[in-house]
């Protein structure tokens, strides 16, 4: 059984910075295609990044494209999320997910959930 954890989320200033990371146990991440999801209570879970197992290919939703970068060590079995000019809007719970096959960010196509980490940008 896989199981992530997040970790990094915090309440930071419009502007700032955070990262985020994701360390997966039960199995090697490298079998794995990751992904950061979000949400906001009231609304649907926003597809946020992904990667492909090799740490090639990341995809990213079009909110956070050009703010927002994916990596992954596998070697570590450990993902992240490094978020930079956060917004207000960028509130959300952070969710990691994991999935055997490419989910094209779709929350439904997800095998795995971690339980969340909150991120608050907030002046």
């Amino acid at each position: 059984q896989v199981q992530l954890v997040e970790a990094g989320g915090a309440t930071v200033q419009p502007g700032g910075s955070l990262n985020l990371s994701c360390v997966v146990s039960g199995d090697p991440s490298s079998r794995y295609y990751m992904y950061w999801f979000r949400q906001v209570p009231g609304k649907e879970r926003e597809g946020v990044a992904g990667i492909l197992s090799s740490g090639l290919g990341p995809a990213y939703g079009d909110s956070v494209r050009g703010r927002f970068r994916i990596s992954r060590d596998n070697a570590k079995n450990i993902v992240y999320l490094q978020m930079n000019s956060l917004k207000p809007e960028d509130t959300a719970m952070y969710y990691c997910a994991a999935a055997r096959t490419w989910g094209r960010l779709v929350p439904e196509r997800m095998d795995y959930w971690g339980k969340g980490t909150q991120v608050t940008i907030s002046s």
